[in-house]
């Protein structure tokens, strides 16, 4: 037996022991679990007796006949909630969540003869009473584990199990670890805090490659080439389409359908029977779920798994729960941030909290649940994008302890994933991998006193419409609505509404920035002379009306003091403009970098930025979509931070520090790259290499391969 047969079957009969809790619980292991849940249960009765004026259940029959009959009722019952949940849509849900578990108490109610409940109101107050004393039994008899939601799912595959055609067809989960720097994970594994990973590495399963994105090290920039192998028409998180005279916004699900439809081959990772979960693209995926380019009619699957997930009574009590922990953790952790004086820190607000709520509470588990059910299906691929760390390291830092509790807590979902693996009907390999990295560093704005976009319009003497103010996050929690909001009827049109609400709240409309004053003036009235876009520390300057880029003679000539006064700035480690005879050339206080020959004049402004970056920014800088302006910030040697054009204090999309140092872990038997990848369009072309190897591709006609080439 091989060395690499040998390390499969160790890994299979270690999924087999991981899952033996969930599986091949011995009887009287099912009997004590069902026993504490009655006691507890019981014990919920007796609170809501104490607090609830229209409930009473007789001691001591009354209490433990109740928690009994709940239980076979929810058993009972759930399938049909479910059905019905799914089939009126997002109301459904609601429904589900608000009448279904209060509907299993008026049941249980009715059937026994010591339970009295005067009304509907009664009856909902006391199921939220048994449901939150649910959560807390079921985490403290989980040692804080989540093995009961893994419980939960398996439980329903068996019901429905799935008979496949390809059983002998591999599967494979690509778990996107939103914005994990490689050099981060490292010292993760080194520390202990992934310890799913960690096995999955020193038991010599996976190893572990550091890839390289090109810039801009965007999640839509990156995700367009991991999916569909292709990294041009996208400058940015946002940019002026000059073709199009509009601004386009990744994470808005319109925009991100325009993007995908002029960029994809048709022929993307996931077109042979896959499925896309949590992310801007599909990937060409016959299914899609919280997927911000394709929404309407793929609302079935989300909302299916929204209602198993708050059927039991459980469910939407250890959400809500968790979404709150979040919340008040994130409140905590900030005003101790500004107690002990942490640098670099930004302003984390309640808005900040509640996104991070809702990304690494609810979201996480829909994520979840929807990856377990395309499993117990048997899908072929399935990729799916956790974004727990880079929602938490925006604002916090790239390592700090709270950034790190996030990336632990999508490890423990690999922990899940792989225990539903193991009951699956066909076997899966998991890729583990990041769109790229980020970098951290007090904001620009905070540092120098003035935003870049005040910078642009003191020195052209122009007024300016800017950019800048953080949005990434806000696309995660709107998408979620917009699945739910594809049915029909009133509630349809409810959802939509709140839908529209949350895109108006996200913060894509421009402020305006007045000629020599550092105050914006509201919202842009569009007659600005200048537009400027913050992506990371990567920022865009465009002049308005011009439907062709402007040169640096013309930008010279028009605003003499634009491009040398942007170059000098000490929070500005280059700039990049179209030469009319040169060809484009980066700028900086000392010196510069002509991009076509590599002639440098002075002090090389790209020196400090490493040996990619004259390939990565010429290749930027030729590209249509370029900005007139490219201005990429300061990396500061030694601590390699950078200043972000937003209010963040860990970044990406531009140049400097750890954010073009992405990850990916792969296992051991499957063909990819010994040398650095280099680009996500030929990560494209390594993944889709494990997936021939697995079996895949053979209903896809052709494969459109990417010219670039690892290590290129």
């Amino acid at each position: 037996m091989s060395e690499t047969t040998t390390a499969t079957v160790s890994r299979s009969e270690l999924a087999g022991r991981l899952a033996h809790g969930v599986r091949h619980r011995r009887w009287y292991s099912w009997l004590a679990s069902a026993l504490v849940w009655v006691v507890a249960t019981a014990l919920a009765v007796l609170v809501a007796d104490a607090i609830v004026p229209g409930f009473h259940a007789d001691v001591p029959l009354g209490p433990l006949g109740f928690a009994v009959v709940l239980g076979i009722a929810g058993v009972a019952l759930q399938p049909l909630l479910v059905a019905g949940a799914v089939r009126l849509g997002w109301a459904g849900v609601l429904v589900l969540a608000l009448v279904g578990q209060a509907t299993m108490v008026l049941v249980a109610a009715w059937i026994l003869p010591g339970v009295h409940i005067d009304d509907f109101w009664s009856a909902l107050l006391v199921a939220w009473i048994v449901g939150v004393v649910g959560t807390v039994v079921g985490w403290l008899s989980t040692a804080g584990t989540d093995d009961g939601m893994v419980e939960r799912l398996v439980a329903s595959g068996r019901r429905r199990p799935a008979e496949l055609d390809d059983a002998a067809v591999d599967g494979v989960v690509f778990v996107q670890m939103d914005g994990v720097p490689f050099p981060v994970l490292q010292m993760a594994v080194t520390a202990g805090a992934v310890p799913t990973l960690s096995r999955w590495l020193r038991s010599g399963s996976h190893r572990l490659h550091e890839w390289t994105p090109k810039l801009p090290a965007t999640t839509p920039a990156s995700q367009m080439g991991i999916l569909h192998g292709v990294i041009d028409g996208i400058p940015a998180f946002r940019w002026y389409d000059r073709e199009g005279d509009r601004i386009l916004v990744a994470n808005r699900p319109a925009d991100a359908a325009v993007i995908e439809a002029a960029l994809t081959t048709g022929h993307g990772l996931l077109v042979d029977g896959g499925v896309s979960i949590g992310n801007l693209f599909t990937g060409d995926a016959p299914q899609a779920a919280l997927t911000m380019s394709r929404r309407a009619g793929r609302g079935e699957i989300t909302r299916r798994a929204v209602a198993q997930f708050v059927a039991s009574p459980s469910g939407l009590t250890r959400g809500l729960s968790r979404s709150v922990s979040e919340l008040l953790r994130d409140r905590f952790q900030a005003r101790r941030g500004v107690r002990r004086d942490v640098q670099p820190r930004c302003h984390r607000s309640w808005s900040t909290a509640a996104l991070r709520s809702v990304t690494n509470g609810v979201l996480r588990d829909v994520n979840t649940a929807l990856v377990a059910q395309h499993m117990l299906r048997g899908t072929r691929s399935i990729y799916v994008d956790y974004v727990d760390y880079d929602e938490v390291a925006h604002h916090a830092g790239v390592l700090r302890p709270e950034s790190l509790e996030a990336l632990e807590s999508v490890d423990r979902v690999l922990h899940q994933l792989e225990l539903v693996a193991s009951v699956a009907p066909r076997r899966y390999r998991f890729v583990i991998l990041s769109d790229h990295g980020q970098a951290q560093g007090t904001p620009f704005a905070d540092r120098y006193g003035e935003e870049l976009a005040v910078v642009v319009s003191r020195l052209a003497a122009a007024d300016v419409a800017v950019s800048s103010a953080p949005v990434e996050g806000w696309g995660r929690t709107r998408i979620l609505v917009d699945e739910l909001a594809t049915g029909k009827g009133v509630g349809g049109r409810t959802m939509r509404n709140a839908a529209a609400a949350i895109e108006r709240r996200g913060h894509d409309d421009a402020d305006a920035v007045e000629a020599g004053d550092r105050r914006r003036s509201g919202k842009a009235e569009g007659d600005e002379e200048f537009h400027v876009f913050g992506s990371g520390n990567l920022g865009l300057v465009y002049v308005r009306g011009s439907r062709e880029r402007l040169t640096r003679g013309e930008l010279d000539r028009r605003y003499p003091a634009l491009l040398a006064g942007l170059a000098a700035h000490p929070g500005v480690g280059f700039v990049v403009v179209l030469d009319e005879v040169d060809g484009p050339i980066a700028f900086g206080a000392a010196g510069s970098h002509r991009l076509d020959d590599g002639r440098v004049d002075g002090v090389d402004p790209l020196a400090p930025f490493g040996p990619d970056a004259p390939a990565f920014v010429r290749r930027a800088a030729l590209r249509p979509e370029a900005p007139d302006i490219y201005v990429n910030s300061l990396v500061d040697p030694g601590t390699e931070e950078v200043a972000a054009f937003e209010g963040l204090v860990g970044c990406h999309g531009g140049l400097g520090g750890w954010q073009d140092r992405g990850l990916v872990a792969v296992p051991v038997d499957v063909p990819f790259p010994d040398e650095r990848v280099v680009g996500a369009d030929a990560l494209h072309v390594a993944l889709l290499g494990i997936l021939r190897y697995c079996g895949h591709r053979t209903d896809v006609s052709r494969d459109v391969r990417s010219t670039a080439t690892p290590g290129t």
